[in-house]
């Protein structure tokens, strides 16, 4: 997002977090309350419009929003998105967008507050693991002629009793409405809104081997010393890693595996 709507958003995730704080509201409705405002918004594309036309009052169109929704959803979603249409957007798409995120950062939040968050934020990154590595399990959570009843089944039936069940619900959110997203972008984003509940980054790490408990802290302490943030790590394990670790925060690799060292000095005896 750029201008306005970036504005915008951010004194949206400010009002959540003003909701979220407090005991009334309860976080894992409120976000089942902001999904289906999502829904609606992302299916009604006039609707949409006229809620973010800059030519148009502001207090006219939450006016119009608390109409519409009041009957639907409760008052603080209704609060939160009356507050959001009042200010400017620079895209219509964008308001659907940050209902969204609202929505995820709602039940990460509900996740935060019975210590579950880390463990949400480590069955997506499981998740995306698993579904790189099967390519029909991929294809079935990403048909597009699917039903989402059918791929909402079969998520169940994967992460059922297995997983949090905000990570179900966080993940049947986005195979049954990705929005024109692939399932490997949305998962990486959920990731980051995850870490960033708690001002965290995330650094992938691939080794051929598990790393030790020494290792791991070891490690989570130095790259929190380079990035002057705390730092949570995404473990994966390649046996192709002949030694030392691959790491990746967001576009950045600090690669120091061995396969790469040997890339690097072939590459300089062939020149």
């Amino acid at each position: 997002m750029h201008g306005a709507s970036r504005e915008a958003l951010t004194a949206a995730r400010e009002r959540l977090d003003a909701l979220t704080d407090s005991t009334a509201a309860d976080a894992g409705s409120l976000a089942d309350e902001l999904a289906s405002v999502t829904a609606l918004l992302d299916r009604e594309v006039s609707l949409r419009r006229v809620l973010t036309d800059p030519a148009q009052d502001g207090e006219a169109k939450a006016q119009l929003a608390q109409r519409l929704l009041g009957t639907q959803v409760g008052g603080p979603a209704v609060d939160l998105v009356a507050g959001m249409v009042r200010s400017r957007w620079s895209q219509s798409r964008d308001l659907v967008d940050a209902l969204e995120e609202l929505a995820n950062t709602a039940d990460l939040t509900a996740a935060q507050k019975t210590g579950r968050l880390d463990d949400v934020e480590d069955e997506l990154f499981r998740f995306g693991r698993i579904v790189a590595s099967d390519t029909q399990l991929r294809a079935a959570l990403t048909n597009r002629s699917a039903r989402a009843a059918a791929k909402g089944e079969l998520l169940r039936s994967l992460l059922g009793g297995r997983a949090q069940r905000t990570t179900e619900r966080l993940v049947t959110r986005l195979v049954t409405a990705p929005r024109g997203r692939s399932l490997e972008s949305g998962l990486e984003s959920l990731s980051k809104l995850a870490a960033d509940r708690r001002d965290r980054m995330v650094a992938v790490v691939t080794s051929a081997v598990p790393l030790s408990d020494t290792q791991k802290r070891r490690l989570g302490a130095a790259l929190t010393k380079v990035y002057g943030r705390p730092m949570h790590l995404n473990l994966d394990v390649d046996p192709d890693v002949l030694g030392g670790i691959r790491v990746q925060v967001g576009d950045e690799v600090i690669n120091g595996s061995i396969a790469d060292r040997l890339e690097e000095a072939g590459r300089r005896l062939a020149s």
